[in-house]
């Protein structure tokens, strides 16, 4: 294994290769925590002069992008190579301003991992929606955001 790919393998360097993620980078997005089992994430922003809006308050392009690839990444992680899995849809709903420091928690636990080799034992397409919430500081909710994931088990080979 090269030096680059031990450097950024598991889940601590999938971390470290989204802390040098410009995108993320651009938008004061950091990922806080992903566990070793990539059961759960953690990412969060910051509020600063370059990812607000007009009004003074997070982008709502930010708010999403933080969301964006996490149960994508978690479950194709915890499924292994014999699926294939997409980002295919999403639908936020702006509940309150964004203020300060915000925070999105993804959960992917056994009975959803059940659940989806149960929709694609035959071969057939799964589209599940999981929704994740993006918290303040104080704990309320400031978005909701619900993610469509393309969801397949390959063709034998």
């Amino acid at each position: 294994m090269s030096v680059v790919k031990g450097l950024f393998a598991g889940a601590r360097g999938m971390r470290r290769a989204f802390a040098i993620f410009a995108p993320y980078l651009g938008a004061a997005v950091r990922v806080e925590y992903i566990a070793d089992d990539f059961s759960e994430a953690r990412v969060s922003m910051a509020l600063r002069w370059y990812n607000t809006n007009y009004v003074g308050t997070h982008f709502g392009g930010s708010l999403y992008s933080m969301t964006d690839p996490f149960f994508m990444l978690l479950l194709m992680n915890r499924l292994g190579r014999d699926y294939i899995v997409w980002d295919k849809a999403a639908y936020i709903d702006f509940i309150r301003p964004g203020k300060g420091k915000v925070t999105a928690h993804f959960r992917l636990t056994d009975a959803m991992l059940e659940d989806v080799r149960q929709h694609t034992a035959s071969g057939e397409k799964y589209l599940p929606v999981w929704p994740v919430e993006i918290h303040d500081e104080a704990g309320e909710l400031v978005a909701r955001v619900d993610k469509t994931l393309y969801i397949r088990r390959k063709k034998d080979r």
